[in-house]
């Protein structure tokens, strides 16, 4: 593994762009050698917090880094010394409006947005931080989710011939607990959905991994009417999450967790099997039904988007967690 700051490196100075700077960022983790979770364990030993999904967002170029972020990343990667001129480096790419580019394919906000946030002349590296968050979530391209109504669910299959299982009628719903809950592919005994990493995908998704193994973090169903939710993450050291299906290319099907609920997906969570059973599907509009890829059994296996079909893999008990 290279030195911190040898010759040769791609510095925090030689970024003229966004771009760049999220280039020597991603530059710097890879020749620390350390994963995200190795990373997120080093600054908790500082006392500093730096959850692994935000810092996979910051790195993959959907998120704006905070200066705390930048501070905790550096030191958690052995540069320790430089931690200030990381930090002076973005906010003086910020002071003379260099615009970046997009960084990656799956970017979740508009360029333009990250451009004018940074053509900001403003004294104080809070403003920035401040004005960069609610420029980028009010701007960031959101799925029609904050309508509450059931206007075409009525049990009925999804846009794109998402065909699935027939609901259940109103009169036999079966209640769904409330508090925190444990969802359970029927297809895998003893396995839960709950965050894991997938080939290919550096952020955490959804996977399906031993039940005794998803603590600390707990699983709500945020209701937002009918038979419509939200699936929200809750973890004493990250936060809240709402896992959104993403649709960007080689990753269409994958949940991962936003921390930006808003703009998360909104699951229609239907009955299936014997009433009293606690067996549901749950589908998202146009995307189909929630299901383990490949049936599998296996640990760390994702729990992804599919064309919604009766079929045991694509069926998940909720109940109440122990």
């Amino acid at each position: 593994m290279a030195a911190m700051g040898e010759k040769g490196d791609s510095g925090p100075q030689q970024a003229t762009t966004a771009e760049e700077f999220v280039a020597a960022l991603r530059d710097l983790k890879e020749r620390s050698g350390l994963t995200y979770r190795q990373l997120e364990e080093r600054a908790a030993e500082r006392g500093e917090v730096l959850a692994r999904s935000t810092l996979a967002e910051v790195l993959g170029g959907r998120r704006a880094p905070r200066p705390e972020l930048l501070g905790a990343f550096v030191r958690a990667c052995g540069d320790a010394g430089r931690a200030d001129e990381w930090i002076e480096a973005w906010e003086a790419l910020a002071r003379k409006g260099a615009g970046p580019t997009a960084v990656d394919e799956r970017a979740r906000f508009p360029v333009n947005v990250l451009v004018n946030i940074l053509r900001l002349r403003v004294p104080s590296r809070v403003v920035v931080v401040a004005m960069a968050v609610a420029a980028l979530t009010a701007a960031v391209t959101a799925w029609s989710v904050l309508s509450t109504g059931d206007a075409g669910d009525g049990g009925k299959a999804g846009n794109g011939g998402d065909g699935g299982p027939a609901a259940a009628s109103a009169s036999v719903w079966p209640r769904l607990p409330g508090g925190r809950v444990q969802i359970r592919p029927v297809v895998a005994d003893g396995m839960c959905v709950t965050d894991g990493r997938v080939r290919g995908y550096e952020p955490l998704v959804a996977v399906q991994r031993p039940c005794g193994e998803t603590a600390p973090q707990e699983t709500l169903l945020e209701p937002l009417g009918g038979s419509n939710y939200r699936i929200r993450w809750y973890h004493p050291d990250h936060g809240r999450a709402c896992l959104k299906a993403l649709d960007g290319t080689a990753v269409a099907g994958l949940l991962e967790p936003w921390e930006a609920c808003d703009q998360a997906s909104r699951f229609h969570i239907e009955p299936t099997g014997a009433d009293g059973s606690r067996r549901y599907t749950l589908r998202v509009e146009g995307q189909g039904c929630m299901a383990v890829k490949g049936a599998a059994k296996t640990a760390n296996t994702a729990v992804v988007m599919r064309p919604c079909e009766a079929k045991p893999h694509h069926v998940f008990v909720i109940e109440p967690a122990p």
